[in-house]
């Protein structure tokens, strides 16, 4: 994807964990620092609700320097966004042992997937509910989402192939399963229930969805 390239773990660290207070002042930190202001306004509120004035305050800098970053504040969510799907793709994949067998990997992406969720529930909600309402300017940032696990679960399948332990992945089960996680994420955010009530529900359907009888 063109566009904004999603922070290195060392930038951001565990989800929950934020990660700005140690970089040093300049372009980067700035940046960092609005995004950072973004992410609270949404954590505080709703994206919504979120304005260039609650952001540039939490980051402590002014308007100019945010329209030095930004055209607006939609691309300053891109951005966010953008770096929030990068993250956890990299932390959903850190997680799965590709040794394991192919009914276990599933189990640790999704268990991860739902572990990221519950440390950031804000953001990922917001990423569920409020991306698509952007219309174009999101296009690009779905797909890459999309992609990015897709990518990873023919990439697990690859390997679970190599040892002779895992069936081939259908890219349409894929696209179906990252709905409905999706779906079952959002919802049970907003209801103020925990998503390790219904992660062996989500692991059940995965594991279903993914495997052919």
């Amino acid at each position: 994807m063109a566009g904004p390239v999603a922070a290195s773990p060392a930038d951001r660290g565990p989800p929950g964990t934020g990660g700005a207070g140690e970089r040093s002042v300049g372009p980067v930190s700035f940046r960092r620092r609005l995004l950072d202001g973004l992410a609270a306004e949404i954590a505080d509120d709703s994206y919504r609700s979120a304005t260039v004035a609650g952001i540039v305050r939490r980051a402590q800098t002014s308007r100019r320097t945010f329209y030095e970053h930004f055209a607006d504040r939609d691309e300053c969510f891109v951005a966010l966004m953008a770096e929030t799907t990068g993250e956890m793709v990299r932390y959903v994949s850190g997680a799965v042992d590709e040794t394991a067998p192919w009914p276990d990997q599933v189990r640790t992406a999704v268990e991860a997937w739902f572990a990221y969720a519950e440390a950031e529930p804000a953001i990922v909600v917001s990423w569920i509910r409020d991306v698509p309402a952007l219309g174009d300017k999101a296009r690009q940032l779905q797909r890459m989402q999309l992609e990015g696990f897709v990518t990873l679960a023919q990439g697990l399948e690859r390997q679970a192939e190599r040892r002779g332990a895992g069936p081939p992945v259908p890219r349409e089960s894929v696209i179906i399963l990252l709905g409905g996680l999706r779906e079952l994420v959002a919802t049970t955010v907003e209801d103020d229930g925990s998503l390790d009530a219904v992660v062996e529900s989500a692991v059940h359907a995965a594991v279903s969805l993914l495997t052919p009888r």
